[in-house]
């Protein structure tokens, strides 16, 4: 436990209450994009949050694209040559636009043959500069250590990238906008059963399928940086192997359900097995809190919106002040 500032957690607070208006003014952005004919591939690149995201995003782009689109770590670049990336186009995560790594990594791509796009809340950063072409996150100043509004930045963003790809997204990734404003100011239902769990916790599984299990990943990081919680974000495709013996000891899941209806089978395996095996079972969904007609990268956001104020009160209960890990910083300088 620690002594807390007066105004611990007030940032984070302030940021996740600012994020349903930060995500429409994202996905309602006009985007100006580089000739991206012939392109037979989609790579990420970003750290932490940013990572998060990018994972939520790659599997929206898929399905509306159908071109493959996954991850390069940044040390392919900022510790080794590079790979070849003609044909291509890669989308550079960033919310601050300066990590070494992140700028290293938005030159190399671009030497590398990729169209590069910068998707940054940092106007005029290192990463921008070095980009054929830029999005917006908007978000405007986050203050706390833990990013969250400009997280639901990024992946509106995102969504107003695809608009641009796909003009009949745009009505539809519009329409999310309309249902992400209204959890403005709402909680999940299960808020309160939710945090008494998280404060008797040990270890978390946070669960997820498609993009929810961006969000997942998400969700566990702010577990592990805001309250010192050991939590693992697993795909529901995956957990049933060996991470489900882990339930013979005390276990929390927590499962992030976009509603999206083919993922529900695999969702449902995961909940029904955790169960049986005696663990503690949530599943959160956007419809809890009357979020509806969501796309599924929407979905995710939605989801996240609910349960960042859960890794806050969690974090103050538990005597942490989330704008201010003790071991963290905003910009992570990694090589």
């Amino acid at each position: 436990m620690t002594d807390l500032f007066p105004d611990a957690g007030q940032h984070m607070a302030r940021e996740i209450a600012e994020a349903p208006a930060v995500f429409a003014a994202s996905v309602a952005q006009r985007v100006t994009l580089p000739d991206l004919t012939g392109t037979r591939a989609i790579y990420t690149v970003a750290r932490g949050s940013s990572d998060a995201a990018a994972n939520i995003l790659a599997y929206e782009l898929m399905r509306e694209t159908g071109l493959p689109t996954t991850s390069l770590p940044p040390s392919i670049f900022s510790l080794g040559p590079g790979v070849r990336l003609d044909q291509s186009a890669v989308l550079v995560v960033s919310q601050s636009g300066a990590s070494d790594d992140l700028v290293r990594s938005t030159h190399g791509a671009r030497a590398a043959g990729a169209k590069v796009i910068a998707l940054t809340n940092s106007p005029h950063s290192p990463v921008e500069a070095a980009a054929h072409a830029t999005l917006h996150i908007g978000a405007g100043p986050e203050l706390a250590v833990p990013a969250t509004k400009s997280v639901i930045g990024a992946i509106a963003g995102g969504m107003a990238l695809l608009s641009a790809l796909i003009p009949a997204y745009a009505p539809r990734a519009a329409a999310s906008a309309r249902a992400i404003q209204t959890l403005q100011g709402k909680d999940s239902p299960q808020t309160r059963a939710i945090l008494a769990a998280l404060l008797g916790a040990s270890h978390v599984y946070v669960i997820g399928r498609d993009t929810g299990f961006g969000a997942a990943q998400e969700l566990a990081l702010k577990l592990k940086e805001c309250c010192a919680l050991h939590a693992e974000a697993y795909s529901s495709s995956e957990v049933l192997h060996g991470p489900l013996q882990l339930v013979t000891n005390p276990l929390l899941i927590l499962i992030l359900d976009t509603e999206a209806p083919e993922v529900q089978p695999s969702l449902d395996a995961a909940d029904s097995r955790f169960r049986a095996a005696g663990g503690t079972v949530f599943r959160l969904r956007p419809s809890d809190a009357g979020a509806t007609n969501l796309t599924p990268a929407a979905a995710a956001a939605a989801l996240l919106i609910l349960t960042y104020p859960l890794a806050l009160r969690t974090a103050l209960a538990l005597g942490h002040d989330p704008d201010r890990p003790a071991t963290l910083s905003k910009v992570t300088q990694t090589r």
